[in-house]
């Protein structure tokens, strides 16, 4: 089998077999497909580990980062044992190939009192009854009160959300089915956005929608313009130049600990599948408790 038959059968694979996201699935494709590159008309089977060490090195002198070279070294790995399980190859070349470990890096995470400020800015601006406006406010009190993935929140119809149990039923990576609670804030919120805005939304579109949220042409809205969204209103808050809707996940999931959260109910609200994950942000705790510390205390 030819490397760019066997790319696109792997792919299928993933998604098909593994059930993997399409965002995963899609940047498996891409990595491989650079791979291609390097190996050219090369026979599946004369692909050497000397042939991916020099992949990643023309990564690393392009100045890819290191994140991206481990992911890229994972991607070669799960496809080369996938052909040497479908018998395609004798033997996996990828077997010692390492990568730079990742630089772990602490998310980018907002303070209470910032986003406070920044959802009582919303909720006035949504006090007017623009159906742009309700969205909006409805989709970042939902975002932070439920600590949702950008993809689980539009992914979300109408009849996955119940107010008065204030809870959502969200479809994660993996196509895993979780139910995640939300307060009273982001109810107050959807529910004016669903009896306000999204009819005068809806009745933009050519044909009804199920979808949660509407982009402003009546369909579903996209990731794209909710990262748009959350990028206009939560960079001033942050400091950073770059900031998307994961930044509310990260917050959500900061305070749950530092309000004295269990580490496995927030793995559990998240949809963690390790808690490894999850623990992350009791890094994030640390760090600032720590930087509280060292601007009060007069022996820091």
């Amino acid at each position: 089998m030819e490397f760019a038959a066997a790319v696109e059968a792997f792919a299928e694979h993933l998604e098909k077999v593994r059930r993997l996201s399409t965002a995963t699935v899609r940047a498996y494709r891409s990595d491989l497909r650079d791979l291609a590159g390097t190996v050219r008309d090369l026979p599946l089977e004369d692909i050497g580990l000397e042939t991916l060490r020099d992949w990643l090195w023309q990564a690393t002198q392009r100045g890819d980062a290191r994140s991206t070279l481990a992911r890229r070294a994972a991607a070669a790995r799960s496809f080369f044992s996938w052909v040497q399980e479908q018998g395609f190859i004798a033997h996996d070349p990828s077997l010692r190939l390492v990568a730079p470990k990742r630089g772990r890096t602490l998310p980018v995470v907002a303070s209470q009192d910032a986003m406070s400020t920044l959802l009582e800015t919303q909720r006035q601006a949504a006090s007017g009854g623009e159906p742009g406006a309700l969205r909006d406010h409805a989709i970042l009190e939902l975002l932070y009160g439920a600590g949702i993935r950008v993809s689980e929140l539009c992914g979300l119809d109408i009849d996955d959300v119940d107010l008065d149990r204030g809870t959502a039923r969200v479809l994660g990576k993996g196509s895993k089915e979780r139910v995640v609670p939300f307060g009273a804030p982001a109810r107050d919120a959807v529910g004016a956005y669903l009896t306000r805005g999204r009819p005068a939304l809806a009745a933009r579109a050519e044909r009804p929608a199920p979808a949660l949220f509407l982009g402003n042409r009546g369909g579903r809205i996209g990731p794209r313009a909710v990262y748009t969204l959350v990028a206009e209103v939560l960079a001033p808050f942050v400091g950073a130049e770059t900031v998307g809707p994961h930044a509310l996940r990260h917050t959500a999931a900061t305070h749950l600990l530092d309000g004295g959260a269990d580490l496995r109910a927030v793995q559990e609200i998240l949809g963690h599948a390790s808690l490894g994950t999850t623990q992350i942000y009791t890094h994030v705790s640390a760090e600032r408790l720590t930087a509280t510390y060292r601007l009060a205390h007069p022996r820091a």
